[in-house]
């Protein structure tokens, strides 16, 4: 058993020294961003999946005030 982490874990350390990649060119090749040039930040639009997950996140919390105030009501009674 013993052998059998040790060695899985050696060869997930040697697995994951050959996935390291290199690092993406420069926007605007390291020069300033000017008029017409790609923002330093990237210019991926924040899409509808953003929205989907912020509905999401917001409905979890309400659940979960939800859930608290009925166990509270429960509990004084």
């Amino acid at each position: 058993m013993k052998k059998s982490v040790i060695s899985s874990v050696i060869f997930a350390f040697l697995f994951s020294l050959s996935l390291m990649a290199q690092m993406p060119p420069h926007p605007n090749g390291g020069n300033e961003p000017g008029p017409g040039g790609i923002p330093v930040g990237g210019g991926a639009p924040l899409g509808g999946s953003f929205l989907i997950l912020l509905s999401l996140s917001v409905g979890y919390g309400f659940r979960k005030v939800y859930d608290f105030r009925k166990k509270c009501l429960e509990e004084n009674y």
